[in-house]
């Protein structure tokens, strides 16, 4: 699935959120979709949780 249309389609669920259920529904989209964001990534990634949360300073210790 390209990027445009993974765009697309979060684009669509928030406003779909925002419409029916109000600023807050908005935001919990909003948040569960960032929250898919980040673990998708790491799925792809192969990237341990404790490497992403620790960033780069566990390489220069």
């Amino acid at each position: 699935m390209s990027t445009a249309l993974t765009g697309l389609m979060a684009g669509m669920a928030l406003g779909f959120a925002g419409w029916f259920g109000g600023f807050g529904a908005f935001l919990v989209v909003a948040a569960l979709g960032a929250v898919g964001f980040v673990v998708g990534r790491l799925i792809d990634d192969g990237t341990d949780i404790r490497e992403f949360l620790g960033g780069r300073d566990r390489e220069r210790r």
